[in-house]
């Protein structure tokens, strides 16, 4: 299974940790394309590459190319509200993760949307079973 994770980069690298943490955890059910979204030394300069259009047409060929988009959605990130409208026109799977009790609030154009599963979380531990069972019935459902 190819999974693309989407975490906010330019829109702040607060939780670039627990960007970790979930990558690490997802690529024991597949290949995880963006792995470089939890890398620590990547900065909100978003120098992932030599320039925004590689970016995105990269980013755009691995969303494409995915199977399943996870995406951590409680940093407010253009480039992940881009993703995951991308993601819902192609038709893919997508689970939005939101931690709760931050001073961030989740979109409308998130939680509105019937095309989206979404998992409401405080910490880490509470999606480990949530991811587990999503991406196991996505997979048996294929």
């Amino acid at each position: 299974m190819k999974i693309y994770f989407a975490g906010s980069i330019r829109g702040g690298r607060q939780d670039a940790g627990l960007y970790e943490q979930i990558i690490q955890y997802l690529k024991t059910f597949g290949e995880v394309l963006t792995e470089h979204v939890g890398d620590p030394s990547l900065t909100s300069a978003g120098d992932d590459g030599p320039n925004d259009q590689f970016i995105h047409d990269r980013d755009l060929e691995w969303l494409q190319s995915s199977d399943v988009i996870v995406a951590e959605v409680t940093a407010v990130s253009m480039g992940v509200g881009y993703e995951v409208g991308r993601a819902v026109e192609m038709g893919k799977p997508v689970l939005c993760l939101f931690r709760e009790g931050t001073s961030s609030n989740l979109s409308a154009m998130i939680a509105g949307c019937s095309d989206v599963e979404l998992i409401y979380y405080s910490e880490f531990e509470e999606l480990r079973k949530p991811l587990q069972q999503y991406l196991f019935s996505f997979n048996a459902s294929k």
